[in-house]
């Protein structure tokens, strides 16, 4: 895998997340998307394929683009 296909899962493990939560789903199901999103964060930390600073922007993106989807009942194309 590259780092851009890696970023796509993690983008997509942190959208997972933070639909889980805010989907009323129970807190094993949501503390379960939790665990392996920061797992794979620290993994690609630990390898030294992304820096903290690029990880927080790419959180800070997803976040952003759901809260504008939700605002606007748009999704996003898979």
């Amino acid at each position: 895998m590259n780092l851009d296909e890696l970023k796509g899962t993690l983008r997509g493990l942190v959208r997972k997340t933070i639909e889980t939560r805010f989907s009323g789903s129970n807190y094993a199901t949501l503390a379960q998307a939790r665990g392996y999103a920061d797992g794979y964060m620290r993994a690609l930390l630990d390898a030294g394929l992304i820096d903290q600073k690029q990880l927080l922007a790419l959180v800070n993106e997803e976040r952003r683009l759901y809260v504008d989807e939700a605002s606007t009942g748009k999704t996003r194309a898979a």
